[in-house]
């Protein structure tokens, strides 16, 4: 029988499919030295028992107690990581204002690397705290911070893929706060990229660069086609804002004559491993782009009230064949938690189906066919973030990485209303009512990176 790194005993939830969640009853879950499952047995399996005989006692056997619950560990597609120092604040602004008035300022603070240090490793803590085992983050302008973060990441074991922004465009960006010229911004973003990778070597659960142009009004065409070329050179991720807002869509369609989706792909910056955030206003037609091409949209659901004049279609694109997970965007969304962005989606699903408007008749109010289950919804924070990142994460499978929270349902202080409930009821219970404090305990390829 093979040597373990780690044996679990315990109840476990993942997506089995999109709409459906597989209910792992009393499994052990056995982990090898890499961080992966190697095996699951039920227990009806008959080397059960023998496995539990030889692990039982050992220091590397977890079972869990009564009332605690395996989730896989959530994927937030989209976080603004320097803006961590100003979230909960100004969501009163439209985003034109509030980028200028706000974000711009305080992102370039991140010239100060002992300012960023304080931030991002605060911010990096509170996400695995939130039970988020995987982020893909926005850094700033700034490649000495950027670098700063992916360390940071790495340090304390949070698989974390960095992105320093690029933004040369004079006509849109503030000269306190952008590149210097389009030539330093794609010299920088290659030094960066190569720099990450090397740090990718020699981190356990995977640091990796992404291609990220803030969006098209903060770059030049210059900057846009570079970038996409510095992509495919590296093989990297890319990561940009698309049809956020009435004011970003329009300028791209007054500056290209095209949508978001059209304009990025012409630059090279729609591929595989391609995640476009918020993608509120786009059409079918950009849909069907998105899933040729493979690109996949985070669903940023709080931060859509706030900033994006309308609700993301997000069952319908999906059902267009797009890849989507979700995204807290932090500061846009004022909550650092997946639980509170996957309720929240759940919510605004509902109120595109049935409207919002009580003077519009009802069968005229709302979007049919629109409402997201709570089981959708977890797939989205899960199994769907490690699809769009095109990694095997997301999932408590054979083969995908240990990345887990465990919650714990009988806090005093957080106890969940559960008597005697079919764990169909206890996942659903889970999935509304934890807090932060529920979860005790967080894993990252195999390595325990949080407990309370």
């Amino acid at each position: 029988m093979p040597k373990f790194a780690h044996v679990f005993q315990g109840t476990a939830f993942s997506s089995k499919s999109f709409s459906e969640v597989t209910i792992l009853k009393d499994y052990l879950y056995c982990i090898n030295q890499n961080g992966i499952i190697e095996k699951l047995i039920s227990p009806e399996d008959k080397q059960y028992e023998a496995l539990l005989n030889e692990y039982e006692g050992k220091e590397n056997f977890h079972r869990l107690s009564e009332g605690e619950y395996v989730l896989p560990g959530f994927i937030d597609l989209h976080v603004h990581a320097a803006q961590w120092a100003q979230s909960g604040t100004a969501l009163d602004l439209p985003l034109e204002e509030w980028l200028n008035a706000y974000t711009f300022p305080v992102e370039a603070k991140f010239s100060n690397l002992d300012f960023a240090q304080s931030v991002y490793e605060d911010l990096v803590k509170t996400l695995l705290a939130n039970g988020t085992t995987t982020v893909l983050y926005f850094a700033t302008v700034h490649k000495e911070a950027s670098l700063l973060l992916a360390k940071i990441c790495a340090d304390l074991g949070q698989r974390g893929l960095v992105g320093k922004v690029v933004m040369d465009n004079v006509e849109q960006c503030p000269d306190y706060y952008r590149d210097a010229n389009t030539e330093i911004a794609l010299k920088e973003t290659e030094e960066f990229i190569i720099e990450v990778q090397q740090l990718n070597k020699q981190t356990k659960q995977g640091i990796f660069p992404v291609v990220t142009p803030r969006f098209i009004p903060s770059c030049t065409d210059e900057a846009l086609k570079g970038l996409g070329e510095l992509a495919a050179k590296y093989n990297t991720h890319i990561q940009s804002h698309c049809s956020e807002s009435d004011w970003q869509h329009d300028y791209v369609k007054d500056r290209f004559k095209k949508h978001d989706a059209f304009a990025l792909n012409d630059f090279g910056l729609l591929q595989e491993k391609s995640i476009m955030a918020h993608c509120n206003f786009i059409a079918d037609e950009d849909a069907k782009l998105f899933a040729a091409t493979g690109t996949a949209a985070a669903h940023c659901p709080i931060s859509n009230v706030f900033f994006s004049n309308g609700v993301f279609p997000a069952k319908h694109i999906h059902e267009q064949g797009v890849d989507i997970g979700l995204g807290t965007d932090v500061s846009g969304g004022f909550s650092p938690s997946l639980f509170d962005n996957l309720r929240q989606a759940v919510i605004a699903s509902r109120m595109l189906e049935e409207g919002v408007d009580t003077t519009v008749s009802g069968d005229k109010r709302g979007v049919s066919s629109s409402r997201l289950t709570t089981s959708e919804a977890f797939y989205f924070a899960t199994a769907g973030g490690g699809e769009s990142l095109s990694l095997p994460i997301g999932k408590i499978e054979e083969n995908y990485a240990w990345d887990i929270q465990i919650i714990n349902t009988t806090l005093p202080t957080a106890k969940l209303p559960i008597f005697n409930d079919p764990l169909e009821d206890v996942f659903q219970k889970i999935l509304y009512l934890a807090r932060p404090e529920n979860i005790q305990e967080v894993w990252v390829q195999g390595e325990q990176v949080h407990r309370r």
